[in-house]
């Protein structure tokens, strides 16, 4: 394949590849489709005619990992395919384009500035300056701005979005862009939701980490576990006073599960119980109906075969398998 550079004036010895691709594509491409772009960027300048394995071999890397590197930078325009190979496109005409044709579509009305614009813009430059040293690319503005309209956040949520961000090293637009998913799914629109949805996830982290403490797990929750946890807590308001109760019932068990303990605090949270003196109660009824039973049955001999008393709390749970105890 022969490669051309788009851009005519790069007649120098020095390869020189604009700032705009390390703020705006470094950190969402994979170190091997850099790796792949930077040489082929580079042989542009000399309308260079490669192969796929020549690139294959100079490069170290698998052909199908060239294939794919070629792919992604089409999809993200840097590169254009022709009958002859493909063209290498600038980077800067790409970006002015973007930031150019949404201002085209704006009406006069739009560009008025209103108190709400001025407050979001005061909100953009806050953002620019605590998170990106005064110096976010520009690409950056229409994206917030889409955000705005898109999950409705108020100034001080998106504010807070960048700084979660930032403090997780992840200051891309596409993790920043799930984090605002995963808020406005959870219904954040202020920051007084925010607060809530965090008084939530602390008190949900709290509890998760109660709960490996008394099962002693010695490694992390995996995904299913913790949204076992989210379940109880949030669906069906438990707090670790109910979930306790239902742990020590595990404590005959060689190997306790969570889908064990969610079938316990479901069949609770069916039968209405809101309060530990509620479950309490019906564990105490249950016991005392299985006392009474047994007492009948040692005054009449009427135990001649197995009942199916379900009314029973220990035949009720009995029926409830643990995963683990089944034999082969």
């Amino acid at each position: 394949m022969k490669l051309e550079n788009a851009d005519l004036s790069s007649l120098f010895s020095n390869t020189l590849l604009p700032d705009i691709f390390f703020s705006e594509y470094l950190s969402e491409a994979s170190g091997d489709f850099i790796k792949v772009y930077l040489y082929m960027f580079f042989l542009s300048k000399y309308d260079k005619d490669i192969k796929i394995n020549d690139l294959s071999k100079k490069l170290v890397l698998p052909v199908k990992t060239i294939q794919d590197a070629v792919k992604y930078w089409e999809e993200k325009c840097l590169i254009t395919k022709k009958n002859t190979g493909y063209i290498i496109n600038s980077i800067q005409e790409i970006e002015l384009h973007k930031l150019y044709k949404p201002k085209t579509a704006l009406s006069a009305e739009q560009l008025q500035k209103s108190a709400e614009n001025q407050k979001r813009a005061k909100a953009i430059e806050f953002i620019n300056n605590k998170y990106f040293s005064g110096l976010m690319p520009t690409t950056w503005y229409p994206e917030i701005e889409l955000w705005f309209k898109k999950y409705d956040f108020d100034e001080e949520v998106m504010i807070a979005l960048f700084g979660y961000c930032f403090d997780k090293s992840a200051l891309h637009k596409n993790y920043v862009q799930t984090v605002a998913e995963a808020w406005s799914k959870n219904h954040i629109k202020t920051f007084n939701d925010l607060d809530v949805y965090y008084e939530k996830q602390e008190k949900l982290n709290i509890i998760a980490k109660n709960i490996s403490k008394k099962l002693r797990l010695s490694r992390a929750l995996t995904q299913y576990e913790y949204g076992y946890i989210e379940k109880w807590v949030i669906d069906y308001s438990y707090g670790m006073d109910i979930i306790e109760i239902a742990l020590k019932r595990t404590t005959a068990k060689a190997n306790p599960t969570f889908d064990y303990l969610d079938k316990l605090l479901t069949d609770w949270h069916e039968r209405g119980f809101k309060s530990t003196d509620d479950v309490q109660t019906f564990l105490t009824s249950m016991k005392e109906k299985n006392k009474n039973i047994k007492n009948l049955e040692k005054q009449t001999g009427y135990n001649k075969y197995e009942q199916r008393a379900y009314d029973n709390l220990d035949n009720l749970y009995a029926n409830i398998k643990n995963p683990d105890d089944r034999k082969d």
